[in-house]
């Protein structure tokens, strides 16, 4: 299995495709000798990924990124997946990349935007999975800077937005357990959640995704260029920190390594999904998350080593952190 040499390997068509794809079928199974009907659907992220490239060239002039000659496609190892990659990047973005993976049995999308160094606007982040008839979704604008203890930053990019974040939040309820560790890489705008598949659900999350993305577009849009050297080392270490764990850290490792294999999943991650993490800085993640260090020097495994978390939403209606 090889990765994509060509950036022609794959493209999203412009046109934009149906979120859901409804059929109808005959049961087999009658109830008083009738038979009935049963309309099902199938769930297709292109849409969210096609609303996000126009409307990001609505502001401003896309141009592909370099990994995308590496990084276009990718076949599973049993032959019946296959893993799509884009990436791009602009006058104030560092890399837009998105990865969807289609089975027969799941949908899954990584859409992630990072801004450049120069710039400490959020990190725009949709991780979306469909298997059956579940979904697990996470929305949110991760914060490059400490909120909970930087009131400033929280004001700066955050305290316009909690109408926004309310109102979604009431639409998709808080997903359960979310580890303390974890916290501190979300906003008090995070959606995270799980529902059933049905329409209505995805129209709300289409919605909400729209909606965050044109925010989060509005905020680089804004966003003045620094030019201080000791902030810009600022923003670079903490988006390295970012990258860091989610590379460490990133629940979705299990599935990239059973579908291309450990060599290709270790490439994807650090290479393309979280690139940067190698040439952002020389920090290892134990430099950052000391807490996660084990006798012989490894990395710990475990998601928390607090053992903490949060089954009910952590911030309130203001945005106030209510967690600790």
């Amino acid at each position: 299995m090889e990765i994509g040499s060509s950036p022609s390997t794959f493209c999203f068509q412009p046109a934009l495709q149906p979120l859901i794809k409804t059929g109808t079928s005959v049961s087999t199974c009658c109830w008083r000798n009738r038979r009935f009907f049963v309309q099902s659907f199938s769930v297709s992220y292109r849409k969210f990924v096609d609303f996000a490239l126009e409307e990001t060239r609505r502001h401003t002039h896309l141009v592909p990124s370099p990994l995308q000659e590496k990084f276009s496609s990718i076949n599973s190892k049993d032959g019946k997946g296959v893993l799509h990659m884009l990436s791009f990047q602009a006058a104030k973005i560092r890399l837009l990349r998105s990865l969807s993976i289609e089975t027969e049995t799941m949908q899954v999308l990584d859409f992630t935007v990072f801004p450049k160094l120069e710039y400490d606007v959020p990190i725009f982040c949709a991780n979306f999975f469909t298997s059956g008839r579940s979904n697990i979704i996470v929305l949110d604008l991760n914060p490059l800077h400490d909120i909970i203890n930087r009131q400033d930053y929280k004001e700066k990019y955050f305290s316009s937005l909690i109408p926004l974040g309310q109102k979604y939040a009431e639409l998709l309820p808080w997903g359960g357990k979310l580890t303390s560790e974890s916290i501190q890489f979300f906003s008090p705008i995070v959606l995270w959640t799980k529902f059933p598949s049905s329409p209505e659900n995805y129209d709300i999350l289409y919605s909400a995704f729209q909606d965050y993305y044109k925010a989060w577009l509005e905020l680089i849009g804004k966003a003045v260029e620094e030019t201080n050297a000791s902030q810009i080392s600022f923003n670079r270490e903490a988006q390295h920190r970012y990258l860091t764990w989610r590379a460490e850290k990133d629940p979705g490792q299990g599935l990239l390594k059973k579908l291309v294999g450990d060599t290709l999943a270790k490439e994807l991650l650090r290479n393309f999904l979280f690139n940067g993490v190698d040439e952002l800085g020389s920090k290892m993640f134990l430099d950052y998350f000391p807490e996660f260090g084990c006798e012989d020097g490894t990395v710990n495994k475990l998601h928390s080593i607090v053992g903490k978390s949060y089954e009910n939403r952590p911030w309130d209606a203001r945005g106030e952190f209510i967690g600790s």
